[in-house]
């Protein structure tokens, strides 16, 4: 294989093998704790920008198939490991992952010390990097690297939004098969999905849990919005800083007390800003599929699927009737909230489990109950 370099702002190189696509790709420096789910992590709008490091060692041995994507196309900007299998060894293995990343332009770089990256982010917080199998000349990536753009103060929710709307309904498919007869037997409610780069499995958890979606850009109005006289809002995940989407957080204020409303990861920080708090960046984030989670009306901890960078302040939501439901118990960031007088709830972490653990997916049964009470009819 061809020699790769990656190079990060703060001076650390590391010199690997090129895999997928040749060329050369800068992106902020992240890693991502999951022992699989590889392709889900790539296709994952929520990346747009990043280049995602992988702390499992041996990545791409079950494949790539059509099944498994949380987008059109992979959405990370590089994609960084330790070793990549010289086999498809799954029988739904379709292409290899070095195959599936030239089709698609998305540079790699195998053979390097993710351990050694990892750690190194964690201890001095994420950085620009650029993987690069063309100039190998640390000084002149660099000083590319140092040139390149920040990733806090970037809207790119702008970037992988839906261009037009489009309804989802995975329930007219001859195929679909009810995870319960509980929510088979539900009257369906209508839900306007604010797309700020929505992973398909969340799509196909609202259709199980009693939800026919209609998902729109996220630059449509409120009124625009209420108009479609919906059930209820859902706010998406997506990329990026949330505090630069102000558009966003401007429509999601308006929204508030109109109709019941769920946010989670980019939508929880824009409702976060719309409540009248502020966000932070996190200093190498929350990315991976074993994340402790309490739930605080509750006490049981869960194990969630997590990924973002930025976080909403809680201390800014003081006297804001905003109160804490969810707590990391690695860092005791906020990771959930509610609206002590309106039907608004969110999380910051990704209870649809692509990939990752099950234990958060009474949260869309929350919100259909929410519906129903706000409505009368429990």
């Amino acid at each position: 294989m061809k020699k790769a370099l990656l190079v990060l702002e703060d001076g650390l190189i590391f010199e690997g093998e090129s895999f997928g696509a040749e060329g050369e790709i800068f992106g902020e420096v992240v890693f991502n704790t999951s022992m699989v789910g590889y392709q889900e992590i790539l296709t994952d709008p929520s990346y747009k920008g990043q280049i995602v490091v992988m702390t499992y060692p041996l990545i791409g041995n079950y494949g790539v198939n059509v099944e498994d994507v949380e987008s059109a196309k992979p959405q990370v900007e590089g994609f960084v490991i330790r070793e990549l299998s010289p086999v498809v060894s799954s029988y739904r293995g379709q292409k290899s992952l070095d195959d599936y990343l030239k089709e698609n332009n998305i540079p790699g770089i195998q053979g390097i010390d993710t351990r050694k990256l990892t750690t190194h982010l964690r201890d001095h917080g994420v950085k620009r990097g650029v993987i690069s199998s063309v100039d190998l000349d640390p000084k002149s990536l660099l000083k590319k690297v140092i040139a390149s753009p920040e990733m806090t103060g970037r809207d790119l929710v702008k970037e992988v939004t839906v261009k037009k709307s489009y309804s989802f309904d995975e329930t007219l498919d001859p195929e679909f098969k009810w995870p319960t007869l509980e929510q088979q037997a539900r009257k369906p409610f209508n839900i306007v999905c604010v797309d700020s780069g929505i992973k398909r499995n969340i799509l196909r958890k609202l259709n199980q849990h009693g939800f026919k979606v209609n998902v729109v850009p996220a630059t449509m109005t409120a009124e625009e919005i209420l108009s479609q006289k919906p059930d209820g809002v859902f706010l998406s995940n997506g990329p990026g800083d949330p505090a630069a989407c102000t558009y966003l957080v401007e429509t999601t204020r308006k929204l508030v007390g109109q109709v019941p409303m769920f946010g989670i990861c980019l939508g929880h920080q824009i409702l976060g800003l719309a409540l009248g708090g502020k966000t932070f960046k996190l200093k190498f984030g929350h990315r991976g599929g074993n994340h402790p989670v309490m739930d605080l009306k509750t006490n049981k901890v869960e194990i969630t699927a997590q990924n973002h960078g930025f976080c909403v302040d809680l201390e800014s939501l003081k006297n804001k009737d905003v109160v804490l439901t969810h707590i990391n118990l690695n860092d005791k960031t906020c990771e959930g909230m509610e609206h002590k007088k309106h039907p608004v709830f969110s999380v910051q972490y990704h209870p649809e489990s692509s990939p990752g653990p099950h234990d958060s997916d009474y949260l869309f049964d929350r919100f259909y109950k929410m519906i129903a009470q706000h409505q009368g009819k429990i």
